[in-house]
C-alpha cells in the first residue's frame, strides 16, 4: 500500500519547436488506498500520465514519489506496481494458471507451493478457479479480463494501474465488471489509478476524478463535485450524459441576450457576473422542463427536432423557435408522455439550476444552487 505524489510533472515528446506537450506541469497528491480516475477525451494525456507513474515513460520535468520513495530513476518492476491493460496482454500459449503465476516467478523468491497457493486463492476470489487449465483463446472477453485482474492482484502490489481495462467489453459486461472492480478495490484497499474516456465509468467508480484536457489539469474532485461544481465549461460539458447544454450570449443590463431567447439574471447571478459581458449559459438536460401551457418560471418557445425514446425517459432535441440557426439543445423528458417531432412546446429553464461561464476563458463565474441536503452531501465528499 502506498500514496502517490506527482510533483510538477511535464512530459514532452520530440525536441525543439516540434515537441508535443502531452502532460503539462501537473501536481497531484493521491492518498494511500484511494481510487483515482484519470478521465478526459482522446489525446488529453491521461494514459501518458499513468505510464509516467508506472515508469514506462520518463517525465521531462518534475518528480514522482510512491510512498516516501522518489522513483524517477526506477524501472516499472522496482516500483512494485501492477498494470491492467485495454488488450489484457495475456500470453496465448500459457494457461490461466501460468499467466497468473508468471510475474511471481520472475520477480519474487516464493516457492512453487507458495505461488500455487496465491494463484489458487486469487482465482477463487475472481471466480475463475475452474479455468486455471484453460488458455486465453478458450475464454470469453469477460473471463480474460478477470484473468488480467487476477494476474495483477496476485502480485500484491503497492499500486494498481488500470488503462481503459473495460473498453473491449460489451455494455452489459462492462457494467458488471465496473461493480466487480469497485468491490475488489474496496476489499483489497490498494491505491488505484484508473484511466478512462468514459465519464459514466468515471462517475461510478472513482473516489476522486482527475479531469484532463490537452495535457492540462482541469479539475480534481469527487464525482459529485465535478458534476455540480465544475471548475470550467470543459468539465461541465464532459462530466454528465447527455452533456450540459450551452447557450452563448451577450450581457446587456441585467439580461443575457441569447440567439433564440433572452434570459433575465437573478440578483445572485448579477453579483457573480460582475464585469463579464460575453457569457455562456449552461443547463443540464435533466433540469429543463417542457410543457404546453404557461407556468411560473422562465420560458421560451421551441420546436421539437428529434425524439430519442429510451424507455422511462426520452431525449428530446429542440431548436428555439426564435433563433436564426439550427443549433439544437437536448432535454431529458418523461418517457410516458409522448412528444412528436415538429411539435411546438414551451421550455422552462429553472434559474436555480443555471451555470454561467466566461465565453472567452471558459472559467465558471456562477454555479447552480443546491438544496441544503445536497450541499451537506457534497461537502461530506470534498
Amino acid at each position: 500500500m502506498a500514496s502517490i505524489t506527482i510533483d510538477d510533472v511535464t512530459k514532452r515528446f520530440g525536441e525543439g519547436g516540434n515537441s508535443v506537450v502531452a502532460v503539462d506541469d501537473i501536481s497531484l497528491e493521491i492518498k494511500d488506498g484511494e481510487f483515482i480516475v484519470f478521465v478526459g477525451p482522446s489525446g488529453s494525456g491521461k494514459s501518458t500520465l499513468m505510464r509516467t507513474v508506472a515508469g514506462l515513460e520518463t517525465q521531462t520535468e518534475g518528480d514522482i514519489y510512491i510512498g516516501d520513495s522518489l522513483v524517477n530513476q526506477l524501472g516499472p518492476r522496482a516500483r512494485n506496481i501492477a498494470m491492467v491493460f485495454q488488450n489484457y496482454a495475456l500470453y496465448p500459449n500459457m494457461t490461466v494458471e501460468e499467466n497468473m503465476s508468471f510475474g511471481l516467478k520472475m520477480s519474487t523468491d516464493l516457492s512453487k507451493s507458495e505461488i500455487e497457493e496465491q494463484v489458487t486463492s486469487t482465482a477463487e476470489m475472481m471466480g475463475i478457479d475452474n479455468l486455471l487449465h484453460n488458455t486465453p483463446g478458450e475464454l470469453s472477453g469477460g473471463q480474460q479480463q478477470r484473468v488480467a485482474l487476477g494476474r495483477a492482484i496476485v502480485r500484491d502490489p503497492n499500486v494498481f494501474l488500470m488503462d481503459e481495462p473495460l473498453s473491449n467489453l460489451d455494455a452489459k459486461l462492462r457494467t458488471t465488471m465496473r461493480t466487480e472492480i469497485n468491490r475488489l478495490q474496496n476489499d483489497l484497499d490498494v491505491t488505484t489509478l484508473y484511466v478512462t474516456h468514459d465519464q459514466t465509468e468515471a462517475m461510478t467508480m472513482g473516489d476522486r476524478l482527475v479531469v484532463l484536457n490537452y495535457g492540462e489539469l482541469q479539475q480534481v474532485g469527487t464525482p459529485l463535485e465535478c458534476f455540480y461544481r465544475p471548475a470550467n465549461q470543459f468539465v461541465a460539458g464532459f462530466i454528465g450524459s447527455p452533456s450540459m447544454n450551452f447557450f452563448e450570449g451577450h450581457l446587456k443590463g441585467g439580461t443575457l441576450r441569447v440567439n433564440g431567447f433572452d434570459f433575465d439574471l437573478t440578483d445572485r447571478m448579477k453579483s457573480s457576473v460582475k464585469d463579464h459581458k460575453e457569457i455562456v449559459l449552461g443547463i443540464r438536460p435533466e433540469d429543463i422542463t417542457l410543457h404546453n401551457r404557461s407556468n411560473a418560471g422562465y420560458e421560451f418557445k421551441a420546436v421539437v427536432d428529434v425524439v430519442e425514446p429510451m424507455g422511462s425517459i426520452s431525449y428530446v432535441y429542440l431548436r428555439p423557435q426564435a433563433q436564426e440557426n439550427d443549433q439544437t439543445f437536448v432535454v431529458e423528458a418523461d418517457g410516458k408522455h409522448p412528444i412528436t417531432e415538429g411539435e411546438h412546446i414551451n421550455v422552462k429553464i429553472p434559474e436555480e439550476d443555471v451555470h454561467l461561464f466566461d465565453a472567452t476563458t471558459g472559467e465558471t463565474i456562477h454555479q447552480r444552487e443546491l438544496n441544503s441536503e445536497a450541499e451537506v452531501t457534497l461537502n461530506e465528499q470534498t
